[in-house]
């Protein structure tokens, strides 16, 4: 495509953003209910649209990506790039070392491949088992209703608690012997995909960082084109974890590792067709890897089976 320039686009273009942000105020005109959408819940109902724009935006801040969805009225794309550019002014103050997942504070946990897994599998919540049905009585939803279904689940809650963390799934696997072992990565730099240019073929790290801020529509139709189409890669999902991962940092004046915060995560670990044995060793399975920012388990499984259809193309040229 090309651009022709044009003059007297500036009026037009103030007017387009005036018109924008009447169509975002209009319903205080009418009275009544109509009044501005809080910060806070967009956060709290709308959670699965801000843990894909914070996932998206690449930049871990639920707040922003709210205000973010606000003022694009509810655009994820727009709302995702607006998160970005605030993202690239910030500052880099350190980077934190490789995190273990296995300390995540698990509110979902199953796994499609094993009906019994050490630990047990923790459905929390999901829509998996609803019914696709409209629930019209939220159309007009009072303020003691809404309390009343929290206070109803709080009341309900058994006493007995479950562990926050759960052993993985794939070290059950690999202590069997039906994964190959983890590779030593000490002192390998992880690409920064915010720094470097991505001259292809690119490491596996720059992969992974790039699908992580990617569109997760996007990587929805490429993982299942890769499945059903021309990929050769069909793999089932070992693990599924979704939690708040603990972040340490190394200390300003003792240089040790201190737990700074916590961001929630979904993490996928899928399991895929076995490699031939080499060398006079045993034939082990081939994994995929995934994780996210927030609640996204479409894009964490889409990340996991792209990740290992791009590890096959590496592998056999």
């Amino acid at each position: 495509m090309s651009y022709v320039a044009i003059k007297g686009g500036g009026c037009a273009i103030a007017g387009a953003a005036a018109v924008t942000e009447y169509l975002r105020t209009e319903q205080g005109l009418a009275g009544g209910a109509g009044g501005p959408l809080q910060i806070e819940a967009i956060l709290h109902q709308l959670r699965h649209l801000v843990d894909r724009v914070v996932s998206e935006g690449g930049v871990y801040h639920p707040q922003f990506a709210a205000l973010a969805i606000k003022q694009s009225l509810g655009d994820t794309l727009e709302a995702a790039f607006a998160l970005r550019a605030w993202r690239s002014t910030r500052p880099r103050l350190t980077a934190t070392p490789p995190l273990d997942t296995s300390r995540m504070r698990l509110i979902r946990r199953i796994s499609s491949a094993f009906k019994e897994i050490p630990g047990g599998q923790m459905l929390g919540p999901t829509q998996d088992y609803a019914l696709r049905l409209l629930r019209l009585e939220l159309m007009d939803e009072s303020p003691e209703a809404f309390r009343a279904m929290a206070r109803t689940w709080l009341e309900s809650c058994p006493e007995a608690r479950l562990p926050d963390t759960f052993p993985k799934v794939l070290d059950a696997l690999r202590m069997e012997g039906l994964l190959p072992p983890i590779t030593a990565t000490l002192g390998e730099t992880p690409f920064d995909i915010t720094r470097e240019p991505l001259i292809f073929p690119v490491a596996r790290s720059a992969a992974l960082a790039t699908m992580s801020r990617a569109e997760t529509g996007s990587l929805l139709a490429i993982a299942y084109s890769n499945m059903r189409g021309y990929g050769d890669v069909h793999p089932t999902v070992a693990e599924l974890r979704v939690g708040y991962l603990p972040v340490l940092l190394p200390h300003p004046v003792t240089g040790e590792l201190t737990e700074a915060g916590e961001v929630l995560m979904t993490e996928c670990e899928v399991v895929a067709m076995f490699e031939p044995a080499v060398a006079g060793g045993k034939p082990v399975f081939t994994i995929g890897y995934g994780a996210c920012f927030g609640h996204n388990e479409v894009k964490a499984i889409s990340m996991a089976i792209l990740d290992r259809a791009l590890q096959k193309g590496m592998q056999d040229g």
